[in-house]
């Protein structure tokens, strides 16, 4: 249910705050470009650092999910998005050279956001992340707000697959009959599922107050880390990269449509 894998690599030992700065960085080095080839360079790039974190296992569990939004991209972007080259026309349908590759372009582009994502989650504890945010200058309230919505898709799903699992002890069927059956039969596990968030959320709620939360606007923290040159070198070096494609951008390369 977790993704962060509790493993010894370069991206594990960076400091949150380079972790942070580095994702933001690879989702503006994703946007630079709008071809199919310069986003394939940068995705490559990328699986190359999920390589340096070792967490190709959490790869492993989205590939399906990567392959369908390219596929999805790819194919909307042909349909509604015209240009010049047309290379197919069936009535109102056409689909262009341009578009084509613009609508590779855009699955290559979020593919590499979300694999960025799933780098930084593998290799970020949330208690690393919620102090990275802290050290950035943002209120304590706020940066655990951000961290603890971290933990609700595990929370969620952790109760959604024990309240099937009751149900289907209970004598529930839910495999049996057509998809729209078996989707009418997962409705009612909602209220369920609903009415224990809510109480989870209370429960949290009881549990901050006992303990002090917002008492102090000051807070001390139990972990420390130093920024050490692996820190600065790896911001150098996606900087240095990010105005490289900058300046290529500028200059008419890496671009099928005049736009992001």
């Amino acid at each position: 249910m977790f993704i962060y894998l509790d493993k010894e690599s370069l991206l594990h030992r960076l400091h949150p705050v380079t972790k942070i700065v580095g994702l933001l960085l690879l989702f503006i080095w994703a946007m630079v470009f709008n071809h199919p080839l310069y986003l394939s360079i940068i995705f490559v790039i990328v699986l190359f650092l999920s390589i340096l974190a070792k967490s190709l296992s959490n790869l492993k569990k989205f590939w399906i999910l990567l392959i369908i939004l390219a596929f999805f991209s790819t194919l909307l972007w042909s349909l509604f998005l015209r240009g010049p080259t047309r290379i197919f026309k069936l009535g109102f349908i056409q689909i262009s050279k341009e578009s084509l590759l613009y609508g590779l372009a855009m699955g290559i582009r979020i593919d590499t956001m979300i694999l960025s994502g799933i780098i930084f989650l593998s290799s970020t504890r949330t208690e690393d992340f919620t102090l990275g945010l802290s050290s950035l200058g943002l209120p304590f309230p706020v940066s655990f707000a951000l961290s603890l919505s971290f933990r609700l898709v595990p929370t969620f799903q952790a109760t959604t697959s024990t309240i099937i699992q009751a149900q289907k002890s209970r004598g529930l069927d839910l495999e049996s009959g057509h998809l729209l059956k078996r989707i009418k039969k997962h409705i009612p596990l909602f209220i369920p599922i609903l009415i224990h968030a809510i109480r989870n959320t209370d429960l949290l709620a009881m549990a901050l107050e006992s303990k002090g939360f917002g008492f102090k606007k000051r807070r001390t923290y139990y972990l420390h880390f130093r920024y050490k040159w692996q820190d600065w070198l790896s911001i150098a070096i996606l900087a240095g990269l990010i105005g490289l494609s900058f300046y290529l951008r500028l200059n008419g390369y890496g671009v099928i449509f005049r736009r992001i």
